[in-house]
């Protein structure tokens, strides 16, 4: 019997020191810190590694994540400054650095921090309009990052990053920016259709200006061509009415013949050129023209006669050949 009770004695204590030796002995993982609490009263931070405490003396108060966190904001109704009501949810990514802080100076840290990222999410947003809080998402990003990092310093916490997620507008606002961005593009289109059609008329009024330019450059060039050729054939008229004169101061009756052959020709041409003539009757005098045409060809044959002796003679006056 007192065998019996001595191997009951030897278990308990046996076991009250492997109870009291594993009770003494923490090992904090990697990434975590445990705060110590002596009966009830914190004392200071385990970090990772290997620990003793003092058994039913000393105990584990809180496990304190050291590592980067997120967790999502949920959405929410917030009234903009033009009174438009949107949906509006987020992203915060935090540390936290003194475990102790986070602790014992905020209770349960995660609803607070919502809590906290919420109430600034309404404040921020609330002081700008729909534009501004649908374009400057960066600009909101940065003010609640400012504020709720300050807000959580006492707690021990580094807030690194503040994401708005979605910013959702009523679906009567969605409808009416559509159409609004729908007008803006007509008007766009618009206006470079009427540019486009400004530049087509400007070119085609270009063209026009240079296509009159050359005409006009071109009718210049013409009648100066047509005025030289005038003046040259004025010159050849002068001329041979001056070989003629000369050749009647000569005594060569002949020679009036060819301004008489050359009128009776020139009228005689416009009489076949005429549109409403079919036929052409010969007057009278038509042997008149042929006897003018005739001295005409003498007067040139006198001519060429008086050429060719005027070449041996060293510029001596040839006869005049004799003729009608």
């Amino acid at each position: 019997m007192d065998l019996g009770l001595s191997a009951f004695v030897v278990a308990a204590v046996m076991l009250f020191i492997v109870v009291t030796f594993f009770k003494g002995v923490r090992v904090v993982p990697q990434g975590y810190e445990y705060t110590v609490e002596h009966f009830g009263r914190y004392t200071h931070t385990m970090s990772p590694g290997l620990h003793f405490l003092i058994p039913y003396m000393q105990s584990i108060g809180r496990k304190v994540n050291m590592m980067e966190q997120v967790f999502e904001v949920p959405s929410q109704d917030v009234i903009t400054k033009d009174n438009a009501v949107v949906k509006v949810d987020g992203v915060v990514f935090f540390q936290v650095l003194d475990a102790a802080k986070a602790a014992y100076e905020v209770s349960s840290l995660d609803q607070a921090m919502i809590a906290l990222v919420q109430t600034n999410i309404r404040t921020v947003i609330g002081s700008m309009d729909l534009d501004e809080s649908l374009s400057q998402r960066e600009t909101i990003n940065a003010k609640l990052l400012g504020v709720v990092d300050h807000a959580t310093s006492p707690w021990g916490v580094k807030v690194n990053r503040i994401e708005i997620k979605d910013i959702q507008p009523p679906r009567d606002l969605v409808d009416a920016m559509a159409r609004q961005m729908k007008a803006e593009r007509d008007k766009r289109a618009s206006i470079l259709e009427a540019e486009g059609a400004r530049q087509s008329e400007i070119l085609r009024a270009e063209g026009e200006k240079q296509g009159a330019i050359l005409e006009a450059e071109g009718k210049r060039e013409a009648a100066y061509r047509e005025a030289e050729a005038r003046e040259r054939l004025a010159e050849a008229e002068a001329k041979a009415t001056e070989l003629v004169s000369n050749a009647i101061a000569q005594g060569d009756v002949q020679a009036i013949n060819y301004f008489i052959a050359q009128k009776y020709v020139e009228a005689f041409k416009e009489l076949a050129k005429a549109p409403n003539q079919k036929f052409v009757l010969m007057p009278m005098e038509a042997s008149g023209m042929i006897g003018s045409i005739a001295g005409i060809a003498e007067l040139a044959k006198d001519a060429l006669g008086r050429q060719q002796a005027a070449a041996p003679s060293g510029g001596a006056r040839p006869p005049r050949i004799p003729g009608g």
